[in-house]
């Protein structure tokens, strides 16, 4: 049985370790927030200016001044700082994040990224995934692994704008996990969710892969 969203969360969230420094993209990643492991101290950032965001609000904690890079508000741990969003894509572009897990719309073969806008749609801004993708030192994605239309978001090249170049290192999808080989240039299946075969994913992935083992379950 593919994934939900909250277990795509969970599964991110194996991504992290001790003491790590992690911005979370807007959409599916910012619920990461709320699988951070209670025995691990993690820092995660927002491109806003925000160092130490905590899982999302109850309703009497809601604190409207406190927002991530989508808008929604957020807790802030003990330790959290703020600052001008200038001195956080410094963090950024320095390179002091350890791990950025963002959405996307396309993900090629190569592991370019496209996931900041669509032709002909209105759209905010690119916000900070460019500088992220860039700048971090391991970028994951978590997304649905097809469309809307049922159609492979994993594909051999991206067809909408890029947002970086061979910069993605796991992807995390609703039916798998997917680990880039940097020597090859292509992603290897290494783990499978509950009840998905590795038919299931070739089935409903575009772009060329690596199963050359059998793929643990995902225990998310």
């Amino acid at each position: 049985m593919p994934l939900d969203r909250t277990g795509i969360a969970r599964r991110a969230a194996q991504e992290l370790q001790d003491g790590f420094y992690v911005n979370l993209g807007i959409g599916m990643p910012t619920l990461v927030a709320n699988h951070v492991p209670d025995d691990m101290t993690v820092w995660l950032q927002s491109e806003n200016g925000l160092l130490g965001m905590g899982p999302f609000p109850a309703e009497d904690q809601v604190d409207a001044d406190l927002i991530n890079a989508g808008k929604q508000t957020v807790t802030a741990v003990q330790g959290a700082s703020y600052f001008s969003s200038a001195d956080s894509f410094a963090m950024i572009r320095g390179g002091h994040i350890d791990l950025a897990i963002l959405g996307a719309m396309e993900i090629s073969q190569e592991g370019d990224i496209a996931n900041w806008m669509i032709p002909g749609k209105l759209v905010k801004g690119m916000g900070g995934a460019m500088d992220l993708v860039a700048g971090v030192k391991r970028v994951v994605v978590m997304m649905d692994h097809c469309n809307k239309k049922g159609q492979s978001k994993l594909i051999p090249e991206c067809t909408l704008p890029l947002t970086g170049v061979r910069c993605i290192d796991m992807v995390i999808t609703d039916l798998c996990v997917l680990e880039m080989d940097h020597d090859r240039h292509r992603f290897e299946l290494v783990e499978l969710a509950p009840g998905v075969t590795v038919d299931d994913v070739l089935e409903k992935t575009a772009a060329e892969i690596i199963v050359e083992r059998e793929p643990a379950a995902i225990s998310a």
